[in-house]
C-alpha cells in the first residue's frame, strides 16, 4: 500500500527536499505540498494523506495549532503527523504531543531515519522519536492536561490484566514484536490488545497511549523497570 504524504514547511527549498527524497521510494507518494500552516490544513482536508510532515515555525498559522486542527477533524482521524523542527525544545515537544502529534523529528535527521519515520507513523507502530529523550516524556508526564487525567483515570478501570500489561510495554517504547515476545502471545493478540486500548482509552495512537500510561501512574516516571 502507498503511504501518501503531505510535506508542509514555508521555506520551498526544504519542500523541494523532502519531496524529492520521499517521492523516489517505490512505497510514498507526495500528495500535497504547503507553505505555512493554514494550507496545510486545507491540503489536508482535500488530499486527507496518511502522513503530514509538519514544520513548526510557518506563517499565517504556525504548525503546532495546524496540528491541533488536523487532529481534531474526525474526517482525518486516520491522518497522522509528524513534527518537524530545527528546534529541540521542551516546550516544543511537549505543545506538539497535545496537539496530536504522533512523531517529532529534527530537521538534522538523516534521510534514512526521517524515511522509517514516515512509514511506522504510517503504520501506526511506534512513537517516532529519536532525539527526544525519556526525560521530556516524564516531564510532560508531570503536568498532565487536567481533561486527559480525569478521563483516562475513568476508563483505565475497563482494562483487563492483559491489557494493563500491554500499555505498560507501550509506554517502554515496546514495539508490537517485542510485546509478543515478552508476553508469550502472537503478533495478532498484540496488535488486537492495542486496538482495544486505542478504542477503550479513546487515543488517537500509539503517543497517546504513552502520553495516558504515565499521567495515570500505569508507567512511573524513573522507574528503571518502565
Amino acid at each position: 500500500m502507498t503511504i501518501r504524504v503531505v510535506v508542509a514547511d514555508d521555506q520551498a527549498l526544504v519542500r523541494s527536499g523532502f519531496t524529492m527524497l520521499l517521492d523516489g521510494e517505490p512505497d510514498i507518494d507526495v500528495v500535497g505540498e504547503a507553505g505555512d500552516g493554514a494550507e496545510a490544513v486545507s491540503v489536508a482536508a482535500n488530499t486527507r494523506p496518511d502522513v503530514i510532515l509538519m514544520d513548526v515555525r510557518m506563517p499565517v498559522m504556525d504548525g503546532l495549532e495546524a496540528t491541533r486542527r488536523i487532529t481534531e477533524n474526525q474526517t482525518l482521524a486516520a491522518t497522522r503527523v509528524i513534527i518537524l523542527t530545527t528546534f529541540d525544545l521542551d516546550e516544543i515537544v511537549h505543545e506538539a504531543l497535545r496537539a496530536g502529534a504522533s512523531g517529532f523529528l529534527l530537521k538534522d535527521t538523516l534521510p534514512v531515519d526521517l524515511l522509517h519515520a514516515v512509514r511506522v507513523v504510517a503504520a501506526g507502530d511506534a512513537l517516532i522519536a529519536p532525539k527526544i529523550t525519556r526525560r521530556l516524556i516524564e516531564e510532560f508526564a508531570r503536568s498532565p492536561g487536567p481533561a486527559t487525567r480525569l478521563q483516562a483515570a475513568a476508563t483505565l478501570s475497563q482494562l483487563t490484566a492483559r491489557e494493563r500489561e500491554v500499555l505498560e510495554s507501550i509506554a517502554r517504547g515496546c514495539s508490537n514484536a517485542e510485546i509478543a515476545a515478552e508476553l508469550y502471545v502472537s503478533h495478532a493478540t498484540v496488535k488486537t490488545h492495542v486496538s482495544r486500548l486505542l478504542m477503550k482509552l479513546d487515543a488517537r495512537d500509539r503517543a497517546q497511549l504513552v502520553m495516558i500510561a504515565y499521567e495515570t501512574g500505569v508507567a512511573v516516571p524513573g522507574d528503571p523497570d518502565r
